[in-house]
């Protein structure tokens, strides 16, 4: 201390830049208490009439409002062909030993018709175990020969998520929560989850709505492909309706897509989804209810063109940093 006071008196000028430092770091301190993180993401897709995507929509063609309050829009931008990071996600339990050899003709066709040099996929097939069949991956092959290894039983393939006893044999929920905290969450870009199944859960550690919240906190719409295995003469049984709201449910939660698999041809179904994930659009706003209080934030997206439908996730909870 005597040093440093010894070097200003002889030195005078010295002072000035310690105090013009001392003044920045001030500054400096001062922007960074102020920084707002409370910037809310929401992706949609827009189609028209004809459910063909729109993807000349600017900022000022849509209102956004949070529990019915108008927000202001800070951050629009359109996004048109970009990379796919995508989690397909396989049923292999008993309720779906009916559709094996659909299941297998849906992942020929999505990895032949949408699958591009850039897009990136993982495979899930999970019964009461989640295996990871196939890690991140642009190659063809190498997610055919993980489904065909895990259609067989699968034993020595990797798991995701912890290791659970499971007395039941369908871990439903487990299979999409643990492929967006493990394997979506942090990845960049437009991103989704493609699910095959009948929507029915005996085996999970997690709930609906926490694997609904966990997709919206991620930005993850859930495009639900659903095959339904009918009771006797073809009626749908009360455990069938419960799975066939589930996948609706889930899937318009998240911003993404109930498709009925056995009515709708793979090539429809899968260009539909093609065009919604690569003409998109992203919006940010900072919410004018600034409690962090853990309610959920129902939020609304209006067009302001007549005949454009806007789809996104419905909402979310605002959680406590």
């Amino acid at each position: 201390m005597k040093l440093i006071t010894s070097c200003i008196r002889s030195r005078p000028q010295l002072l000035g830049i310690l105090i013009l430092g001392m003044s920045a770091c001030a500054t400096l301190a001062q922007t960074s208490i102020h920084v707002n993180v409370n910037l809310v993401n929401v992706d949609f897709t827009a189609q028209d009439s004809h459910d063909e995507p729109v993807g000349t929509l600017t900022r000022d063609d849509i209102q956004l409002y949070e529990d019915a309050v108008p927000q202001k829009i800070e951050f629009f931008a359109k996004s048109t062909d970009l990379p796919l990071t995508l989690g397909l996600i396989f049923d292999l339990s008993a309720s779906q030993d009916h559709f094996g050899k659909q299941h297998k003709k849906d992942l020929e066709v999505f990895l032949k018709e949408v699958l591009r040099p850039q897009d990136r996929v993982f495979l899930i097939c999970f019964g009461n175990h989640l295996r990871l069949a196939s890690d991140y991956t642009n190659s063809a092959e190498q997610v055919l020969e993980g489904y065909a290894t895990a259609d067989k039983g699968g034993g020595h393939l990797p798991e995701i998520g912890p290791r659970e006893d499971r007395d039941l044999g369908t871990a439903f929920y487990d299979s999409i929560y643990y492929s967006v905290t493990e394997k979506l969450e942090q990845a960049q870009g437009r991103k989704a989850i493609l699910m095959f199944s009948d929507g029915e859960d005996n085996s999970s550690s997690h709930n609906m709505m926490t694997t609904i919240e966990t997709a919206q906190a991620a930005n993850v719409p859930v495009y639900a492909i659903r095959y339904t295995e009918r009771g006797k003469h073809g009626k749908l049984t009360a455990r069938n309706k419960y799975g066939i709201s589930v996948m609706d449910r889930i899937a318009k939660e998240t911003g993404g897509l109930h498709i009925d698999g056995e009515t709708t041809s793979p090539e429809v179904y899968f260009r539909q989804i093609a065009d919604d994930l690569r003409t998109s659009y992203d919006v940010g706003y900072y919410p004018t209810n600034k409690n962090k209080d853990d309610s959920f934030r129902k939020v609304v997206i209006k067009p302001n063109i007549d005949g454009v439908k806007i789809r996104s996730k419905t909402g979310y909870f605002a959680r406590p940093e």
